[in-house]
C-alpha cells in the first residue's frame, strides 16, 4: 500500500511539472505572438503609400529628427523659389507670393509690402520681365531651436535686351509649426532678412 501511495505522489509530481513547463511554454508563446503583433503594426504605421502617375508607391516613414536639416533647407528653398520666382503676370506673382508668405512670419509680407509700393512688381509686369532663383546651398544650424540657417543663391533677372545675374545672401530662423497643406513641412521662417543681393554679371542678348 504505502508502494502504490508513492507511485501515486510520484506520478502526482510528474504531472504538476508537465503542467508547470507547458504552462510555461504556453505564456512564452503567449508573449512573443503579442510581441510579433505589436512589431507587425509599428512597422505597418511606420509605412506610407504615396500615388504617383497612378502607382501606389510604398515609402518608409521616419522619425522627423532624422530629416531634420533635409526638411529645413528643402522648406528655405521652397520659400525662396517661390517668393524670387517673377513673370510679368500679376496673377502669377500673387499666387507665387500668397503661397510664400504661409512659409514665413511677418518679415516676408513687410518686405513685400516694401516692393509693392516702390512699384518694383508694377515694373515685372510693364518691363516684360522674368526672374529665377538658382540656390546655391542652405546652411542651417540644427543644433539648438529656433534653427538658423543662411541661404546663398543667384537671380537671373531676364529682359527682352539684356539678362542680369545677381548674388543674393538672406539669412533667418525656423520654428517648428503644425503641417497643414499650405505648410506641409510644419516650419515657419522667422526674423528673415536679405543680407546681399547685388549684381554680379550683365549678359547682352544680341538681336
Amino acid at each position: 500500500m504505502f508502494h502504490t501511495m508513492k507511485n501515486l505522489d510520484t506520478a502526482f509530481r510528474q504531472v504538476r511539472m508537465f503542467c508547470l513547463v507547458f504552462l510555461s511554454l504556453c505564456f512564452l508563446m503567449t508573449c512573443y505572438a503579442i510581441y510579433k503583433s505589436y512589431d507587425a503594426v509599428k512597422t505597418a504605421n511606420s509605412s506610407v503609400y504615396v500615388i504617383a502617375n497612378g502607382q501606389v508607391i510604398r515609402a518608409k516613414n521616419s522619425e522627423r529628427e532624422e530629416n531634420l536639416e533635409v526638411e529645413i533647407r528643402d522648406h528655405v528653398e521652397t520659400f525662396h523659389h517661390l517668393f524670387f520666382t517673377l513673370d510679368p503676370d500679376e496673377k502669377v506673382i500673387k499666387q507665387h507670393i500668397l503661397q510664400a508668405l504661409y512659409l514665413t512670419d511677418g518679415s516676408a509680407k513687410q518686405l513685400y509690402d516694401d516692393l509693392q509700393e516702390k512699384g518694383f512688381y508694377t515694373n515685372i509686369i510693364s518691363g516684360n520681365i522674368s526672374q529665377r532663383i538658382n540656390i546655391d546651398s542652405v546652411v542651417v544650424n540644427s543644433k539648438i531651436p529656433p534653427y538658423s540657417f543662411r541661404c546663398y543663391a543667384t537671380e537671373d533677372v531676364i529682359r527682352s535686351t539684356n539678362n542680369i545675374k545677381r548674388a543674393l545672401v538672406t539669412s533667418g530662423t525656423i520654428r517648428e509649426v503644425s503641417r497643414s497643406d499650405n505648410n506641409p513641412h510644419g516650419f515657419l521662417i522667422e526674423n528673415w532678412k536679405i543680407l546681399f543681393n547685388q549684381d554680379i554679371k550683365p549678359l547682352n542678348i544680341q538681336p
